[in-house]
């Protein structure tokens, strides 16, 4: 067997009704003042972000709702800003992947000082400068449980990228009572984004035993429960199988890396604006058409865990019955940057773990004419 490493990170919190216990766990990490980061909309026209206010109580430094639908490299370090105004020593992240990465990439902004764009890398951090707990409300990226942050500067149209184990938050509070009102689109793109992350780690060059188990497990619930949860909104059981599915997945993530459809999505959401989870849906299927050669045996066993003679036509099925869609040009890519989002995808990090060797931008680019 190959010699593995694999990082614990988050302890994890699961229930109806758990958000009722932030207070609770924001004392057992011994922590008093907590600054709430979400994004406007969400504090505005939900009563999410209300629900945690209530449940912090006298521990509630502050909220700072400026997260947009990428986290912003500007929005990084003014929300670093406003914790050392309110003198926080927690950050409760509240929202979709943008805002536990806001969170995340204030943390390492609060432990080294200046801006975020300061700091892209790996393993930099030698301590924890702040602690933070995150409830996702949507269910897709599992950055609750990653070791990774990736921030948009729109400076450089580029998403920068850090790794660091102390990245990871604190507690991940899974609440599956906050993701009833995701409307059916969002649902569809945070779902195969989690797929993304299964299929890609089962299949990357650092994959092992135990975030094989947890990739595996993650698409059989997805395959159980997305087209319910995108069809019946109300189905808490559905709400549920697929918040534990994207945990599990963002685990597997954060230990064995991504690949090929992760590049190019973050090639294709830098460049144009697309939503990260459509944009690896939209790529996945060609991703793995043309990693099959190599990877036959590792899609046949995700096929399996998915429901589907042929795992490639099973993820593009499932893209057509969310409602998502199914070229890159119908996202409002154009032709004319086909290259240049293959040389950018080259240049990603999350392509060096692809199972495939796919380095060289003029691969690249085929699958993303393909894609096209």
């Amino acid at each position: 067997m190959n010699p593995f490493t694999y990082v614990q990170t988050a302890r994890v919190v699961f229930g109806a009704g758990a958000v009722r216990d932030v207070g609770v766990e924001i004392k057992s990490l011994g922590r008093g003042r907590a600054l709430i980061v979400t994004d406007r909309w969400l504090r505005d026209q939900t009563d999410l972000c209300a629900r945690v206010e209530r449940a912090l109580g006298a521990r509630l430094a502050g909220v700072f709702d400026e997260v947009l639908p990428d986290a912003a490299a500007d929005v990084v370090d003014r929300g670093a800003e406003r914790a050392r105004e309110v003198a926080a020593d927690c950050l409760v992240s509240v929202g979709g992947g943008s805002a536990i990465d806001t969170a995340k990439g204030m943390a390492l902004c609060l432990a080294l000082g200046g801006g975020i764009r300061a700091h892209q890398g790996t393993q930099l951090l030698d301590r924890r400068a702040i602690a933070h707990l995150a409830i996702p409300t949507t269910a897709g990226t599992g950055s609750e449980v990653s070791i990774y942050a990736v921030v948009k500067d729109d400076r450089s149209r580029e998403k920068l990228h850090f790794m660091d184990e102390r990245l990871a938050p604190d507690v991940a509070l899974l609440d599956p009572e906050l993701t009833l009102t995701l409307p059916p689109g969002l649902t569809a793109a945070t779902g195969l984004d989690a797929l993304t992350h299964a299929v890609e780690s089962y299949t990357s060059v650092n994959a092992g035993p135990l975030s094989d188990a947890q990739a595996l497990h993650a698409t059989r619930l997805i395959a159980r429960a997305l087209v319910r949860a995108v069809e019946h909104g109300a189905d808490l059981a559905a709400r549920a199988d697929m918040l534990v599915a994207a945990n599990l997945a963002g685990a597997a993530m954060s230990n064995a890396g991504v690949g090929l459809a992760h590049a190019i999505a973050h090639s294709v959401g830098a460049r144009h604006g697309v939503h990260h989870g459509t944009a690896n849906a939209i790529v996945l299927p060609h991703v793995i058409r043309w990693n099959s050669d190599t990877l036959a045996a590792r899609y046949r066993d995700l096929g399996e865990a998915l429901g589907v003679a042929d795992l490639a036509d099973g993820c593009a099925a499932l893209l057509e019955r969310c409602g998502l869609p199914g070229r890159l040009r119908d996202v409002g890519v154009p032709a004319a940057d086909r290259r240049a989002l293959a040389e950018t995808a080259v240049a990603d990090g999350a392509i060096a773990y692809n199972g495939k060797f796919a380095g060289d931008a003029e691969l690249v680019l085929g699958v993303i004419e393909a894609a096209w």
